[in-house]
């Protein structure tokens, strides 16, 4: 049973991305389901984000098999992507999104870890952990046996202690696409995700129950509610493609400017949270407004397109666009609140097809001197 005194577990801390990362984990991209009639492109559009990463960290890379290694090896080396700096690990995945299927690492100490784990004891030592969530694909899809697994096998490969969450004697479903942090102790999460009764996580839950475990396990005392996610999210409403920190006190957050578009009163309402909510400090959060691009749809499916879906790296973001006119002005932006590393955008016309972009495939896991 985890400990439940703030002054002890106010030793966990869940980073926030833009702080030093020891590596980025990928899945390398195999169910052509995932992208039907458009899956040709997409390894080439991994391998160029791999190219850019594996220049600024560590890149661990998950492949199906030897077989599917040898496809990506050549294709990255085709890409002048392979380095010394990517890693592969061939563990069979159902999806390629390890934002969710993963773990989400964070920075304990020795002894709010071992009460964690219900073995009380240990020094105050900070230590890598890493919480497995239950991932059950989104609570819609069958096939999730083998991305299951995925959460824990990173968490061994990376030297962290695996934590499983607890709701009474279920686990707890999550998705690390569901949450952003600002490091210091507030996250942002939505209602339309972890509340509703469509593709519903964990039926039990309540709002006061996931603040104790965002408490217990990621160390935040403050949660922000936004309402509602965006057109076209598979997800039903992940936090990553509308509003994201990009500094402790500061956030972008998604805009649409037409009133028509489905997406215009409900991004409108996530403003006027913002504007409400404060920080764990009791401060007023910044808020940056970042456009959207125009609907992007394909066989008439309204796809979720966001500037949103961006990816902090050790000196880089990597930022979906689409060809789109807003694609300049969201890069400006984000240049701006980030001018100590490259921004760089990423072409994501058919990515988005599969429902996901830069953050929903990648997860990062920090530093240890964080």
């Amino acid at each position: 049973m985890p400990l439940s005194t703030r002054t002890t577990l106010g030793r966990v801390r869940a980073p926030a991305e833009w702080e030093p990362h020891q590596a980025t984990w990928l899945a390398w991209p195999h169910n052509k389901e995932d992208w039907p009639g458009r899956f040709e492109p997409i390894p080439w559009v991994y391998a160029e984000i791999i190219r850019y990463l594996a220049r600024h960290e560590r890149v661990e890379l998950i492949v199906n098999d030897a077989a599917s290694e040898k496809r990506a090896r050549r294709v990255l080396d085709r890409a002048n992507a392979l380095s010394e700096n990517v890693h592969f690990h061939g563990w069979p995945t159902n999806r390629v999104w390890v934002r969710d299927s993963g773990c989400t690492f964070v920075i304990t100490a020795d002894h709010v870890r071992a009460a964690l784990l219900g073995r009380p004891g240990g020094s105050p030592t900070r230590q890598l952990s890493a919480i497995a969530w239950r991932f059950n694909a989104w609570a819609k899809y069958s096939d999730y046996q083998r991305d299951k697994k995925i959460g824990a096998l990173m968490a061994h490969a990376g030297n962290a202690t695996v934590l499983r969450p607890l709701f009474g004697k279920q686990r707890v479903v999550l998705e690390g696409g569901s949450i952003d942090s600002n490091g210091q102790g507030t996250l942002l999460t939505t209602e339309e995700c972890l509340l509703s009764d469509i593709q519903q996580r964990n039926p039990r839950m309540k709002r006061g129950d996931y603040e104790k475990i965002f408490f217990d396990y990621l160390g935040t005392s403050n949660v922000i509610w936004l309402s509602c996610g965006i057109a076209g999210d598979d997800t039903h409403g992940h936090v990553d493609d509308i509003t994201r920190f990009v500094s402790p006190d500061t956030v972008v957050t998604a805009v649409e400017s037409n009133p028509s578009d489905p997406n215009y009163e409900p991004l409108r309402e996530n403003i006027r949270r913002l504007r409400e909510a404060s920080d764990q400090a009791g401060k007023p959060i910044s808020i940056v407004e970042l456009p959207m691009p125009a609907p992007q749809f394909f066989e008439r499916r309204r796809l979720p397109a966001s500037y949103a879906n961006f990816y902090i790296a050790n000196g880089l973001v990597l930022v979906p666009v689409f060809n789109d006119p807003n694609d300049r002005v969201a890069l400006d932006i984000l240049a701006d609140l980030f001018p100590d590393r490259e921004v760089v955008g990423i072409y994501s016309g058919d990515l988005i097809w599969g429902f996901g972009a830069m953050h929903c495939m990648t997860q990062q896991q920090p530093a240890l001197s964080t």
